[in-house]
């Protein structure tokens, strides 16, 4: 029995050596042994963790009172203060240097979102105050700026390289608890549905990420960023092993706007599209079950100049390849307007190609950071038009989407709202709607239709 054990043991850190020997390139620096003869990616780290650093956010939010405050006899009579001070919180996340020189730090939107102070801490413990070169809430990326002085940046890597199965690890600040490693591998890639109101193409991975590690890097055993770390899914409150990054070539695309307009500049064009599933494809008789199928072309929009039909087909786009409409959707939202996009499609079983100049949108779309109204912020907007909820049934303008957890989702818009009068002002256009608003801080009643019942909704 002893005899067999051993054998056994043998042949199983057999196995496991021939296993290395199969996949050189991880396996080197995962056998990597130091002067003690212990297997470590210390090496490895040693050169990344410097470029990873803590960020501590004070943040104001106002705080949300009875109507009633808003009455100066009530006020009075009651001896409330003419004016309420802000909600002030401190929260924490990460970062990552990306640009020694000029002092660039990329972390997420939600960490600094709010921030009315902002101080980066490196590994060596020194700290700085950061200043906010640009946000943008649907791709959950912002870009900071702190004073240069011996910075260590990371490596940017190529996300689109990244398979199933790479070893990967995650830097960050989880907890507050300073800055803390975990390894793991890459779990899955192009995850979406996370916000169905953003940008998404996420990275999934199980190297630990917890609450805290927002903003800090994902990093491949060759010591390159492939990612942000951005999300996670915590029905306890902790890390389940299910963790989610932005992906790098996504956040490098939208860090080159924020530092050339300081925010996301997105074109339009001017499709609505669907996924191509394979009950839809065999309905179709297609061969294919990847892509996005237009079911709408906006008149006068980018997509009708081009020629795009409904029915078409788009399966690549620039020579990446399209696998669904949020592929579609991501392609065109992170092209600034004015570009040109070659679009590869299936018209009729025929393989045809246009290219398409990605129009500038007509109508102002205020989404996230880009809305000059702050009570209104997070929600988009557009005329209501056929095919929207409440067409021809009464005028206004239509809420195409609220992000979560945004003042407009605060104040109770939903998607699917129509917005039929400001004050009893009614307003047909999304630029009757922000000039309707006023400029100070009372309160607003909206006039709303919602699932075919108008209600008023008051917002501050």
């Amino acid at each position: 029995m002893d005899r067999f054990f051993f054998r056994f043991l043998f042949i199983s850190v057999t196995l496991v050596f021939v296993n290395a020997q199969a996949f050189p390139a991880q396996a080197q620096i995962l056998a990597q042994t130091d002067e003690r003869g212990i297997p470590t990616i210390a090496p490895l780290l040693q050169k990344i963790t410097d470029a990873v650093v803590n960020i501590a956010v004070v943040s104001e939010k106002p705080i949300r009172m009875n109507p009633l405050f808003n009455d100066p006899f009530f006020r009075r009579y009651f001896d409330f203060p003419e004016r309420m001070e802000p909600q002030r919180r401190l929260s924490a996340g990460s970062g990552v240097v990306i640009d020694a020189e000029k002092g660039y730090i990329l972390t997420n939107h939600h960490v600094i979102e709010n921030g009315v102070e902002i101080t980066v801490t490196l590994n060596d413990r020194r700290n700085f105050k950061a200043v906010v070169i640009g946000s943008d809430s649907a791709t959950d990326i912002a870009l900071l700026k702190i004073d240069p002085s011996d910075l260590t940046a990371l490596q940017m890597g190529d996300s689109s390289t990244l398979r199933v199965g790479d070893f990967v690890v995650a830097v960050g600040n989880p907890f507050g608890l300073g800055q803390t490693v975990t390894s793991g591998i890459i779990s899955a890639l192009d995850r979406s549905g996370i916000n169905p109101e953003g940008f998404e193409d996420f990275i999934q991975t199980d190297a630990s990420i917890n609450p805290g590690n927002s903003g800090g890097a994902l990093v491949t055993l060759d010591g390159n960023l492939v990612g942000i770390n951005s999300a996670i899914i915590a029905p306890s409150g902790g890390n389940v092993g299910i963790g989610f990054a932005v992906p790098i070539n996504m956040a490098q695309l939208v860090m080159e706007q924020l530092i050339e307009y300081g925010e996301v500049r997105r074109g339009l064009l001017g499709v609505s599209a669907q996924d191509l599933t394979p009950d839809l494809a065999a309905a179709l008789d297609l061969d294919t079950t990847q892509g996005a199928i237009i079911v709408q072309v906006e008149p006068g929009s980018a997509a009708e100049k081009a020629g795009l039909l409904p029915g078409d087909i788009v399966i690549d786009v620039d020579g990446e390849s399209i696998d669904d409409s949020g592929d579609l959707r991501n392609m065109v939202g992170l092209t600034k307007p004015g570009e040109t996009l070659w679009i590869t499609l299936l018209r009729d079983g025929e393989l045809m190609t246009l290219d398409t100049t990605i129009d500038i949108p007509t109508e102002p779309t205020r989404t996230g950071v880009e809305s000059r109204v702050n009570r209104l912020t997070g929600a988009e907007f557009k005329a209501l038009s056929s095919g929207m909820q409440g067409f021809g049934i009464v005028e206004g303008v239509s809420v195409v989407s609220v992000l979560r957890h945004s003042p407009a989702a605060n104040a109770g818009l939903r998607a699917g709202d129509v917005i039929m009068a400001v004050n009893k002002q009614k307003i047909l256009t999304v630029e009757e709607l922000f000039s309707a608003l006023p400029d100070n801080s009372s309160a607003v009643a909206l006039t709303i239709f919602r699932g075919g019942t108008r209600l008023y909704l008051i917002i501050r």
